[in-house]
């Protein structure tokens, strides 16, 4: 199972994808915010929404997970 992680750190802005979405490589799945400015994060790899780990307004570190997706 491939996860979607931060790639800063910063307050999530927009969930754009919910469990049982299908994603496509390159697809932006979050939006964060940090330092003022909108950072959307894309599934590197294409798949169906397993689990969305975090909620609008959750702050999260680089490197945490925020979306689980099944080939």
């Amino acid at each position: 199972m491939a996860t979607v992680q931060a790639s800063m750190a910063g307050i999530v802005l927009r969930v754009l994808v919910q469990p049982g979405d299908r994603v496509e490589a390159g697809q932006d799945v979050v939006v964060l915010e940090s330092m003022k400015m909108e950072i959307p994060i894309p599934a590197e790899g294409a798949g169906v929404v397993a689990e969305v780990l975090v909620n609008e307004g959750d702050f999260v570190n680089e490197g945490d997970d925020l979306v689980r997706l099944e080939s």
